[in-house]
């Protein structure tokens, strides 16, 4: 029987006294150390920004893979398995393959401290750089400038999603400390392209690029994406286009389509028509972002006519993306079951959704001690005007709402991609 890769993780989870400790010089070293695989990658786009970065990768994915080009891809974090974080030619990195990848890093690194996030992308580096791709799709994982990920000295494409205030303690309390970290993956000479901002976020973009001398693509004054009759329509430089909606599903996503739309059209030396980017929009993938749930046990206690769906989204940006398309399901009550982590705005994500939802029901995160009190959660539901209770967990939350609820509903289980990755391993 083949090891799986988990004993190898946690080991690593154990290499330094901080989960998150931004900084470049470890990760740097190790790459040095291993012959700086980060400078041998196909070529990259990568993405930084506060929501939507994952989606804007799993509609480029798509898009290039139509295009019949092979995709590099690193996002995090996983929802089920760590493998997620890791494509590798179109690919979820085997089991053996990432052990051998992390226990080379592991013995290269000796007794050095780094992170486990940051040891983990000097794994995938190095997958990425012994494997033939056309292009690699890689995602931050926290911030931009001090990122692990940050080690791409020539991308071929920088892109940054909206910015808003989250992560606090480590990219700083105002929006513009926020962009200013997150504009740090912009290089000098290589096009970004980004999505709509704030005047704020957007003053300190576009003072990073002059400084660089990044050339900008930003919307919606060099590209504006809005949605259409039975799709979405695309202007840029004096064209319109028009495409199929977009899979994911959403009023947001329209806006993550659009920034992935502007990245294929100036990403250098790499054609994408447009008949690619029409199937890539409808052939995208990205669980646990407004991820309907069909089938599975949790899914079965759902009466008939009733809808369950999923969202990791979980700062008031997400709030209210969740919101509008609450707006949208206007014709059935809408029921949340959230859990949170304790260092995130309960009040800030749920202030939007509230007006549109019928109740809430709180629940703790299975296997985070450091999620919010669903006690605690429940109090900031009520002070927003929700009926709110606690439950055990997620099942019991889903019938104890089929339970008191008189008509069909929607039930949107959301507040964290943790809970995500649990609903998700529960569902089956």
């Amino acid at each position: 029987m083949s090891r799986g890769p988990d004993a190898v993780l946690e080991r690593l989870h154990r290499l330094h006294p901080k989960v998150i400790d931004l900084s470049l010089g470890r990760v740097q070293t190790l790459l040095g150390r291993l012959g700086n695989p980060q400078d041998a990658l196909p070529p990259v786009v990568h993405v930084a920004g506060t929501n939507g970065k994952g989606s804007v990768l799993a509609f480029l994915r798509a898009m290039f893979e139509a295009a019949g080009l092979v995709c590099h891809v690193y996002v995090s974090p996983h929802l089920v398995q760590f493998n997620e974080r890791v494509t590798v030619a179109g690919s979820p990195i085997g089991d053996q393959a990432l052990i051998a990848l992390l226990e080379e890093c592991e013995s290269v690194n000796g007794e050095d401290p780094i992170t486990f996030f940051e040891i983990t992308t000097a794994a995938a580096m190095l997958a990425f750089a012994r494997t033939p791709a056309d292009v690699t799709l890689l995602e931050t994982g926290l911030g931009g400038r001090l990122d692990a990920t940050n080690v791409i000295a020539r991308p071929a494409l920088t892109a940054l999603t909206p910015i808003s205030i989250d992560h606090q303690s480590y990219l700083g309390e105002s929006l513009t400390a926020i962009a200013g970290e997150k504009a740090g993956i912009l290089k000098p000479g290589y096009p970004c392209a980004v999505a709509a901002q704030a005047t704020a976020a957007s003053r300190v973009i576009g003072a990073r690029a002059r400084a660089l001398g990044a050339p900008l693509f930003r919307a919606p004054t060099d590209w504006r994406v809005r949605a259409g009759a039975g799709g979405i329509v695309y202007r840029s430089r004096g064209k319109r286009l028009a495409f199929p909606a977009p899979a994911l599903v959403g009023p947001h996503q329209v806006a993550n389509a659009g920034l992935a739309i502007a990245c294929a059209e100036i990403l250098p030396d790499i054609t994408v028509p447009d008949r690619a980017i029409g199937e890539g929009l409808v052939r995208a993938v990205w669980p646990g972002r407004l991820q309907k749930l069909t089938a599975g046990p949790l899914a079965r206690i759902l009466p008939r006519d009733w809808e369950l769906w999923l969202d990791g989204g979980h700062n008031a940006a997400a709030g209210a993306a969740l919101a509008l398309q609450a707006r949208v399901w206007r014709e059935k009550p809408l029921h949340l079951i959230v859990g949170m982590m304790e260092t995130k705005d309960a009040e800030g994500f749920l202030r939007a959704l509230a007006p549109h939802s019928a109740s809430l029901r709180a629940v703790a995160i299975p296997g985070h001690e450091t999620c919010r009190d669903p006690a605690e959660l429940a109090e900031i539901a009520r002070r927003l005007g929700l009926d709110a209770q606690t439950c055990a967990g997620v099942e019991a939350a889903l019938r104890a709402i089929v339970g008191q609820a008189p008509q069909p509903a929607r039930i949107l289980i959301t507040g964290s991609l943790y809970l995500a990755g649990e609903v998700l391993a529960e569902n089956g």
